[in-house]
């Protein structure tokens, strides 16, 4: 079942085509990696999924119900129905410093989805201990180090239950061991059969999405010119074959 469906999209500034006639579809339970070159719209693309940058043309489906169409500005309420379904982790983590990691986690529950102050901490909770930080429960974001923090933000976006979880270069902003924290995290959830939230990994790190990934589809452009198995798409003569030394698998 299509949980994400993106027609035709074309997001323009200043006279050139960011996102050109792009076209995917995101299933239920798929991990789905974007990649191409720097530039080539990757991330624009998951931020006009989620309605967080206008288009010009083209239509975003999400569950088959809530549409956001380019050109037209989008509903207040459609808006909020959509961010209930489709989460997102951002490169930069977004933590409200003035709130210990519970009570991040806890505000979508709590604030979007109204439930109560004690169901809200049993949830948060429990995605706490499962991205391993179970005994941060009471610290702040500053006293965490860049890897703790981004699984914070994990936690926080899977509280409330998405069908579809958007990951903006998760790991880009940590040094290696950092990022291999959180690329298990996002690992162990790929992997949960129970889990069945569509995960899209905006990511240079062609290795790890070689891992996890069900699919890639190649941006280069702002042009989608491939989407297809992982193990295809990061072939050493796939289409990701001309990308810089930095994006190759490794």
């Amino acid at each position: 079942m299509a949980i994400i469906r993106i027609h035709h999209l074309v997001k323009q500034s200043g006279g050139h085509r960011i996102l050109d006639d792009v076209s995917l579809t995101i299933a239920q339970g798929q991990v789905a990696g974007i990649v191409g070159p720097s530039g080539s719209g990757k991330s624009t693309l998951l931020r006009c999924i989620v309605g967080l940058e206008p288009f010009d043309h083209g239509e975003v489906w999400v569950h088959g119900r809530w549409q956001i169409r380019g050109g037209v500005t989008a509903p207040r309420d459609t808006l909020l129905q959509l961010r209930r379904t489709v989460g997102m982790v951002f490169q930069q983590f977004h933590l409200f410093p003035h709130m210990t990691v519970l009570r991040n986690v806890m505000a979508g529950p709590l604030h979007v989805q109204g439930k109560s102050r004690a169901e809200a901490e049993t949830i948060a909770s429990h995605w706490l201990e499962r991205v391993g930080l179970k005994d941060k429960l009471s610290a702040y974001p500053a006293q965490l180090s860049g890897g703790q923090q981004q699984r914070v933000a994990i936690a926080r976006a899977l509280a409330v239950q998405p069908q579809a979880l958007l990951f903006d270069e998760p790991t880009s902003a940590l040094d290696p061991r950092m990022a291999a924290e959180v690329m298990r995290v996002i690992d162990d959830l790929a992997d949960d059969p129970a889990l069945q939230v569509a995960m899209v990994i905006v990511s240079h790190d062609l290795s790890a999405l070689r891992r996890i990934a069900d699919v890639v589809h190649v941006l280069d452009r702002g042009r989608l010119v491939y989407s297809g198995p992982a193990d295809e798409a990061l072939a050493p003569n796939g289409p990701t074959a001309h990308f810089t030394s930095s994006e190759q698998p490794r």
